[in-house]
């Protein structure tokens, strides 16, 4: 018997090269809601922390892996992903989650 696939969660940590604040800043809120309406997308939320201009958390939950290969071969995310690279101070960094509470 086949048990559903749990949803994959993540939190990507992304930080803003100097001078880049805004520039990506923008281009997160760009793929919010063109990922929020793909068909295996659960949660797709932005923040920026307090206390670190220019550093973003981007919350993400998708159906399953496949929802999130498929999240990673749209266009929306394919153009922010060629054009991004020199918004960066660091590689962006994916941590990926088990839910343990309801």
């Amino acid at each position: 018997m086949n048990t559903p696939a749990k949803p994959l969660a993540l939190i990507a940590v992304l930080k803003a090269s100097p001078g880049n604040e805004s520039a990506l800043k923008e281009a997160l809120l760009a793929l919010v809601e063109p990922t929020r309406s793909e068909p295996g997308n659960i949660e797709y939320t932005l923040f920026e922390v307090r206390d670190e201009h220019g550093t973003f958390y981007m919350r993400e939950c998708f159906k399953d892996q496949a929802a999130l290969d498929a999240h990673v071969a749209t266009p929306h995310y394919q153009q922010f992903a060629a054009a991004s690279g020199e918004w960066f101070a660091e590689a962006p960094r994916l941590i990926f989650l088990d839910q343990v509470s309801g």
